[in-house]
């Protein structure tokens, strides 16, 4: 199985990282709590655990740290073009901005307020 079943992205400032990622994809992230590590800060993006898809939060761990250079996450969008549009008013900047990826579709590149390198991907 293929399937990518949760992300976790990590940050430094979790207030931000929310406002961030809540504004660019114009969703709500909600609480979430880790069971084995009290001191962990999570918000999650929405999942049911049964659909298509993976879901994920914005962590904050004292032994992780945020950044370029780990995993690349892709945020599937109708056109990235529009969620790029809001990356720098969010506190965010612009990487690469969309471009083709042939048959399957277009990506933009983006860092998040962390630090991080997060990717939009379309099919228009």
């Amino acid at each position: 199985m293929r399937k990518i079943g949760w992300f976790d992205i990590y940050v430094e400032d979790m207030d931000r990282a929310q406002r961030f990622y809540e504004e660019v994809l114009e969703t709500t992230l909600t609480s979430m709590d880790d069971p084995n590590d009290p001191t962990a800060q999570m918000r999650a993006f929405g999942d049911d655990f049964v659909s298509h898809g993976a879901g994920g939060a914005l962590v904050k761990l004292e032994y992780a740290q945020p950044g370029p250079g780990g995993a690349m996450v892709y945020f599937s969008c109708d056109d990235c073009a529009v969620e790029l549009a809001r990356v720098e008013a969010a506190g965010g900047a612009v990487v690469r901005p969309k471009f083709s990826i042939g048959d399957h579709g277009f990506v933009s590149i983006m860092t998040d307020t962390e630090g991080n390198m997060v990717g939009l991907h379309s099919t228009k």
